[in-house]
């Protein structure tokens, strides 16, 4: 080997070591290979249609992970159950009011109290009966005076009289009352209208009144109103004279029976419930105003539509669906919904129908998507 040679393979052995270093330094300083988690989202675009809502167009493929669920409508059994609050039947209540300006003298029943139909209640001073009372006696007294004039003081005599009792009858004194006043008093005795109870008292011992003034509500319980709510897609299984049953929150072990009296011409456009009226007997007069009560009605059996939770997403105010209308496009859709017996799972009042493919993986991705797309669109 010549001296040339042996010179120059030591400097090939540094050559290779110095590009192994350049290699090795280049490694270091090159960026890690992209991670798929941090990949863009998917490019999606809003449909406009002018004849329906706007649809969200997703690439091909769709987003990774969602699912979808076909809305599929359950049976209901053959008993809607609901629940209301019990209520005096407004038929059987009454308001005793003043019919003069006056002063209260003697309050002889307070608020609970239980009361018979022409028993005295309160006392009530004010000239206003003593004049009516007053002019009632006159025009009494003067008919057989004037009765010897001829038909026509007859006729005279009897129209007085008659206007007397009427002023009378306005002021609130019953037939009965007429016919035993003998002698004018500012004094007058009022009496319970109905038999009930006091369910509302306003007057107090010496307190001023005047006409129009509500001094006692008086109500009946022996049957009761219990108001309750259905959902809309409930309302063709319910009708006026339907049968049911209503359990007290009071009274857990006795049952109370009683028919649908009423039902709401109206909807509550929040909830979409209408209120039912439902007459209820009530033995013993154990039902109260204010109580809670479960109402059970014998119905024809029916259908509902639920829809898996993790299918809705709330938005500012309301619950939304995606639903897929096909070639991967998705249309928003505004739910209303109910409580159902089944964890997981929401009853479906109005925004979807069966059939429909909504969202369920990845739902609040696809969310996500439209917002962006309808913001790229203002």
């Amino acid at each position: 080997m010549s001296g040339l040679t042996r010179l120059l393979r030591p400097l090939a052995g540094l050559a290779a070591i110095a590009a192994l270093l350049a290699l090795s330094a280049a490694g270091c300083d090159s960026a890690p290979p992209a991670d798929s988690s941090d990949s863009p989202p998917p490019m999606v675009s809003l449909i406009h249609q002018d004849q329906g809502a706007d649809l969200l167009q997703l690439p091909r493929g769709g987003v990774p992970g969602m699912t979808e669920t076909t809305l599929a409508a359950v049976d209901l059994p053959g008993v809607l159950e609901t629940t209301g609050q019990i209520t005096f039947d407004d038929r059987r209540v009454a308001n005793i009011i003043s019919r003069v300006t006056g002063r209260i003298e003697e309050v002889r029943v307070s608020q609970w109290d239980n009361v018979q139909r022409g028993q005295p209640i309160l006392t009530l001073y004010s000239p206003d009966f003593m004049t009516a009372e007053a002019e009632y006696l006159q025009a009494k007294a003067a008919g057989p005076a004037l009765a010897p004039g001829g038909a026509d003081s007859d006729q005279f005599a009897r129209s007085m009289l008659e206007a007397a009792r009427r002023k009378l009858d306005l002021l609130g004194i019953s037939p009965a009352q007429i016919e035993s006043i003998w002698t004018a008093a500012p004094s007058f005795v009022m009496r319970a209208p109905i038999s009930g109870t006091i369910v509302q008292n306003q007057a107090l011992r010496g307190s001023a009144v005047n006409p129009g003034d509500v001094l006692y509500s008086v109500g009946t319980l022996d049957d009761v109103w219990v108001v309750a709510d259905i959902y809309e897609d409930e309302l063709a299984r319910v009708r006026v004279g339907q049968q049911l049953e209503a359990v007290a929150t009071a009274y857990p072990s006795e049952t109370f029976y009683g028919t649908i009296a009423r039902i709401s011409p109206g909807v509550d456009p929040n909830t979409h419930t209408i209120q039912i009226r439902c007459e209820v007997k009530n033995p013993g007069l154990k039902l109260k105003p204010q109580m809670l009560a479960v109402v059970k009605i014998l119905v024809q059996p029916g259908h509902a539509l639920v829809v898996p939770v993790d299918a809705l997403v709330f938005e500012t105010d309301a619950y939304m669906a995606y639903v897929d209308t096909g070639n991967g496009r998705i249309e928003q859709r505004k739910v209303a919904i109910a409580s159902w017996n089944q964890p997981g799972f929401a009853r479906v009042v109005s925004g979807l129908t069966a059939g429909d493919r909504v969202i369920t993986g990845e739902s609040l991705q696809v969310d996500q998507l439209w917002n962006r797309a309808h913001g790229a669109k203002s």
